[in-house]
């Protein structure tokens, strides 16, 4: 465990347990930061796993995650053509409007409207208090039904270092009109289709320089944060713990069989995993994200639990390591061992993850 107040070096590569040995894990030095004193509340909830926000505080609190019957085997045998998510769906340029900044506390706060394939979408754009155009972060949801993040922590935690915070209801949740959740089903047009729309919004705000804006998110955003900055062309970069990176029905079928976030069950061995990843990957069907993960040429950050129930961490780290040595990528990519799904979950499964991203975004917003 991190204590408050702690200067933490973080690696490329596996982060150093605090109980390890004498000899450092290999890798460079990515970013030295000091641990603020409430870096345990600076959290969300999985994405993956519908959650509530507490009136006030903004604060996530844990639900289930509960995926229908019908929606893993549409994720399995790729099935589902029947969910609403047309392959047609974009929002390169989309209707928005931006409220004037007001006075909520120790930030500003603007409403955002803007319109992606007939729906019209609504979030919060939380900004620094102080002058001039500020970089930006636009929070990419998981799969469900997710609203707009509220004002805690971890928005305070990018605010407070001078960075813009954007995040949108969901298309059919909260004040956002459409039908929620294609997602759920391994359809992903709508959703990348809004996550490009809610970056054009936000880049439109005199408050923001719109050479730097990109992506944080988690779990089920890394099959959409890809596709979404080509799409747009406007992304600077990208921040996400627990993405899925594989073809979706292989991620489908490890979270059956390891469990998911959820189990109380041993946790299989990575020998057991590797041995019914070979079927899975023969078998394979559903969204493939690698295509767009190839293309992606924008500084990226992933960060991933070695625990992890819902994504096969290994085979995982495996694929990006891969690419990033093929295509040399300008990506770092992080291993926390024995961490879960929920490194920026509440309470996190690794208190270093959250206050890591936000030092590596903002390392590479003011270059």
């Amino acid at each position: 465990m991190v204590r408050s107040g702690a200067v933490v070096n973080y690696l490329e590569g596996e982060v150093e347990r605090e109980d390890a040995g004498p000899d450092k894990v290999p890798g460079r030095l990515l970013v030295e930061i000091r641990v603020p004193s409430d870096f345990d509340r600076l959290h969300v909830a999985d994405p993956l796993r519908p959650c509530r926000f507490g009136p006030d505080t903004g604060v996530m609190r844990r639900s289930a995650f509960v995926v229908a019957l019908a929606g893993i085997a549409s994720l399995v045998c790729g099935c589902g053509s029947s969910v609403d998510d047309p392959a047609s769906a974009a929002c390169p340029r989309p209707p928005a409007t931006i409220g004037a900044p007001r006075t909520s506390g120790d930030h500003l706060e603007a409403a955002v409207h803007f319109t992606c394939s007939g729906s019209r979408l609504a979030g919060t754009l939380y900004l620094p208090p102080s002058n001039g155009r500020h970089a930006a972060v636009v929070w990419l949801h998981g799969s469900g039904e997710e609203p707009r993040l509220s004002y805690g922590p971890l928005v305070a935690s990018y605010v407070g270092d001078g960075i813009a915070f954007f995040s949108y209801d969901k298309r059919g949740v909260g004040e956002s009109e459409g039908k929620c959740c294609p997602d759920v089903y391994g359809h992903f047009n709508l959703v990348t289709a809004d996550a490009v729309g809610a970056v054009a919004a936000v880049r439109r705000s005199p408050q923001i320089d719109p050479n730097r804006v990109g992506f944080l998110g988690a779990s089920a955003a890394g099959w959409v944060a890809p596709r979404a900055a080509e799409a747009s062309k406007h992304v600077a970069f990208l921040a996400l713990a627990s993405p899925g990176v594989l073809q979706h029905s292989i991620v489908a079928n490890f979270e059956q069989f390891a469990g998911g976030s959820e189990s109380t069950k041993p946790r299989p061995s990575e020998a057991a995993i590797a041995k019914k990843f070979a079927e899975w990957k023969r078998d394979a069907s559903g969204f493939d994200p690698r295509p767009y993960l190839e293309r992606l040429d924008i500084p990226a950050l992933w960060l991933i639990g070695g625990g992890d129930r819902n994504i096969p961490p290994v085979q995982s780290v495996a694929a990006l390591r891969s690419l990033k040595r093929e295509r040399g990528k300008d990506w770092t990519i992080i291993v926390f061992p024995g961490a879960g799904h929920g490194l920026f979950d509440s309470p996190p499964t690794d208190p270093r993850a959250a206050p890591l991203a936000e030092a590596w975004v903002r390392r590479h917003v003011r270059g």
